[in-house]
């Protein structure tokens, strides 16, 4: 039986390797969780798993982080990336785009730019949207596990727009009724659409994390 001392100590070390997995992920990228947990846990010398903080502890230990010491700086920084994803949002509006990860959970810098999940019947017809727009890509590939166990691999189409990095994945149609899992919460990540970020930045909402839509 674990005794009390040993409880305190688990949840101290968990405190701490939340903290210094969440200082990792403000410099390397805020979607890496794994990584910076082991490289956090490695630092510290914790190595029982049972007292490795989860990713929902880890993503609100940055974002305690990111109000405490550059409060205004991150809302402005924040409020500028939605601005930009309704943005392009709006110019890929047939593929019924919805805005996920870091910069609707309100932990994105400029840096990590912006996220979009496109949906297509094929990921040919998001290239041909971007080749009419003579906007210069990298392709490459994100891997999406759903509710159901299975694990998938997606294209993902990024580019530069201005100086935010963006990254467009394109699911088929059928994953607008059963998403992927979101990675913090690890329940199915639905992001929110052009009409609700337009709400949201409407209604001074800039700088909040949005939890609802996951």
């Amino acid at each position: 039986m674990e005794s009390g001392g040993s409880r305190h100590r688990c949840q101290d070390q968990r405190r701490r390797l939340a903290y210094e997995s969440a200082r990792i992920l403000a410099e390397q990228g805020p979607t890496e969780f794994d990584r910076a947990r082991r490289k956090a846990a490695a630092r510290l010398g914790i190595t029982d798993k049972r007292c490795w903080p989860d990713n929902a502890e880890i993503n609100d230990a940055l974002l305690e982080q990111q109000q405490l010491f550059e409060p205004d700086e991150h809302a402005r920084s924040l409020a500028d990336l939605r601005r930009h994803a309704l943005s392009a949002m709006r110019e890929f509006a047939d593929f019924r785009p919805r805005l996920i990860g870091p910069a609707l959970r309100g932990t994105a810098t400029h840096e990590h730019g912006i996220e979009l999940r496109l949906f297509a019947d094929s990921p040919e017809e998001v290239l041909m949207a971007l080749m009419d727009r003579r906007i210069p890509w990298q392709e490459g590939e994100a891997v999406q596990r759903y509710a159901s166990g299975s694990v998938e691999t997606c294209p993902v189409f990024a580019f530069v727009a201005g100086d935010i990095p963006v990254h467009l994945q394109v699911l088929p149609w059928q994953a607008r009724r059963q998403p992927p899992l979101d990675p913090v919460s690890e329940r199915p990540e639905r992001g929110i659409d052009a009409d609700e970020l337009a709400a949201l930045l409407a209604d001074g909402g800039e700088s909040e994390a949005v939890t609802a839509a996951f």
